[in-house]
């Protein structure tokens, strides 16, 4: 049996439903932990060349003094060749600062992932707000076109796109590519929800009243699949990042000397066994970035989506 989860203590019962959510998120841990996670890593990636300045290298600086050329340019001291010098310690062989790389390689890895998701959300919207709204033909159109983007192997196609592709720019062409296989998904739960809401009482009275569907669609439907909009794209971003740094680690998406955690992990496999921190930080990094966006994701999910199955 379905049951109604009671206000938050504070809350009076008659608050709105945006209130409400923020008073339920506001009182799981998780929520707290992985918002803190989430702003440092933007922070980070925001003030990358700030802080790549302060730690005195940049990303592409080669300092040849921290790694030992009679050990196959293994780093100097404990853990990697962490010192005051070189906050998380260097690259073997290179020198290259390991924080610099790192935290620009966050700017570019999460630009890449928010853009390709701002692109799939406008236009997963915008087509299931208007599948699920006019129906008939732009309906039957527009779901089979979501059928056969969904029917294409996503990541070989990837591949293949960015192997090909030579001279141009990697972050446009990658944020391009993983934004054109992404919007069938949200486009679908939009139009279920579209089609559940565009019968209600007060979308037919603005009808009746002489309302347009633009305004329809952006006064009266639009609110109403904002919250599982934000609870999908939420959920989405993970696996944003995560096609970002499996594109990188094989070879196909940014280039040296520009740094990704994709990149990076790809090239501390290499020296894993002799170097374990080249490889760990990356991957910590890249770890709690996508845990902290899908814990997130969860809690909007079960607050905002109606769908979601809370009871």
């Amino acid at each position: 049996m379905t049951t109604i989860t009671p206000p938050a203590a504070g809350i009076p019962s008659g608050s709105g439903p945006w209130r409400l959510a923020r008073a339920e998120l506001r009182r799981r841990p998780t929520v707290r932990i992985s918002l803190f996670v989430v702003a440092l890593f933007l922070l980070m990636a925001a003030g990358a060349p700030l802080l790549s300045s302060l730690a005195g290298w940049a990303p592409e600086e080669f300092d040849k003094s921290a790694v030992d050329p009679y050990l196959g340019g293994q780093p100097l001291g404990p853990l990697g060749g962490i010192s005051a010098d070189h906050w998380l310690g260097v690259e073997p062989v290179t020198g290259r600062d390991l924080f610099a790389r790192v935290v620009h390689g966050a700017q570019v890895s999460l630009l890449i992932a928010l853009t390709a998701t701002a692109i799939v959300v406008v236009a997963g919207t915008a087509a299931g707000i208007a599948a699920g709204y006019f129906g008939g033909r732009t309906d039957t159109v527009l779901s089979r076109l979501m059928d056969l983007t969904m029917s294409f192997p996503s990541l070989i196609f990837m591949i293949a796109m960015m192997s090909v592709a030579k001279d141009v720019n990697r972050i446009v062409l990658m944020t391009a590519v993983i934004g054109l296989f992404g919007w069938p998904g949200i486009a679908r739960v939009v139009r279920g929800q579209t089609l559940s809401l565009k019968h209600r009482e007060y979308v037919d009275a603005a009808r009746v009243s002489g309302s347009g569907p633009w305004r329809i669609l952006t006064r009266d439907i639009l609110p109403g699949v904002l919250g599982p909009v934000i609870a999908y794209t939420t959920l989405i971003i993970p696996g944003m990042i995560a096609t970002e740094a499996a594109l990188s680690y094989l070879g196909v998406g940014v280039r040296p000397p520009t740094p990704s955690w994709g990149q990076m992990i790809a090239e501390s496999v290499a020296f894993y066994d002799t170097d374990p921190m080249y490889f760990v930080i990356p991957s910590t990094c890249l770890f709690l970035t996508v845990l902290a966006f899908t814990l997130l994701g969860d809690a909007l999910r079960d607050v905002l989506d109606p769908r979601s199955g809370r009871t």
